[in-house]
């Protein structure tokens, strides 16, 4: 028996899942098996699994389901101890598997062990590197502030932990993962380690229309996940939805789209009335009140002086 359940989504996914699958089967550790679950898929994805000739490969294919029903297929289908998510467009660095399996075989309380990233362009070429340097509690209440598990490709969670907490909620189209992850770390201890072993591939304007979206399905989580959560954790109620909201806002006003900002930047408010004294919010809001009232070039050296305070508190 695989001691690791790999489990691939794919929808319509023939551009980068040869390369994503090749990733898995040059892993330092070998003992899994890979779970591509077809999601009702048009293009040649059975013929091209047919022609595959490792026997720890499998394809299942299912009508569409969207990514949490696939994921939860896998779940159903998988017989490995420990359980690994990978997105179809997605690349696992060769020794990703091998010390997360070591993580959680030395730490018998930690639940999901997650790890830092690169993210690439479209073409594979570096963008960036993000790597979460908190453990501990203190890596749990930043959870609750940001899904700082970065993308969900990462984890590789103990079987139990489905067991206890459930399958991911397909009600939710983008806030499955920060979902699930939550409801782990409510009830297990969560390690990551602080080096990227995954390269998260990002696609322009992947988000550009879903963001309000998102933000009515943090709200969700964020209420079951605090009804659910220790008191230690009471104080950091709409710190996640205000976070998402600031995120956005600041998005908005690289863009110009004052609109879009102003909008998310009275959600924050809502979600979370003491930023009004927070220096970065205020910088905020005076960048989308100088876009009305400002000259382009005031308005640009203003944006130039007070963008670098783009942090969220």
């Amino acid at each position: 028996m695989p001691k690791v359940s790999v489990i691939v989504p794919a929808y319509n996914a023939m551009a980068y899942l040869p390369e994503t699958l090749q990733s898995v089967l040059t892993q330092t550790f070998n003992s899994f098996e890979v779970l591509i679950i077809n999601d009702g898929s048009s293009d040649e994805i059975v013929e091209w699994a047919s022609e595959i000739k490792d026997s720890r490969v499998k394809l299942i294919s299912q009508e569409n389901q969207g990514l949490s029903g696939a994921r939860n297929t896998g779940i159903w289908s998988s017989q490995g101890e420990y359980l690994a998510f990978l997105d179809a467009d997605d690349i696992w660095e060769p020794t990703k598997l091998e010390k997360q399996v070591q993580c959680l075989d030395k730490n018998l309380d930690v639940g999901m062990v997650s790890s830092g990233i690169s993210t690439i362009d479209p073409n594979g070429n570096l963008i960036n590197i993000y790597c979460n340097s908190k453990i501990g509690n203190e890596l749990k209440r930043e959870l609750f502030r940001s899904n700082i598990i970065f993308c969900g490709s990462t984890p590789l969670v103990r079987r139990m932990c489905f067991e206890k907490v459930g399958f991911f909620e397909r009600s939710l189209s983008l806030a499955a993962d920060w979902d699930m992850w939550l409801r782990i770390a409510i009830n297990y201890s969560i390690s990551v380690i602080q080096e990227p072993l995954v390269r998260y591939r990002r696609h322009p304007n992947s988000m550009s229309t879903k963001q309000r979206v998102m933000l009515q399905e943090v709200d969700r989580v964020m209420e079951r996940s605090f009804q659910l959560a220790p008191q230690e954790f009471q104080n950091l109620i709409g710190i996640g939805s205000s976070h998402i909201s600031i995120m956005n806002a600041w998005d908005y006003i690289a863009k110009d789209d004052v609109h879009e900002a102003y909008w998310f930047a009275k959600q924050a408010f809502i979600r979370r009335p003491k930023l009004m004294f927070s220096i970065s919010y205020l910088h905020l809001i005076l960048l989308i009140a100088a876009k009305h009232f400002l000259k382009p070039r005031h308005y640009q050296a203003l944006h130039s002086l007070l963008f670098g305070w783009k942090q969220v508190d």
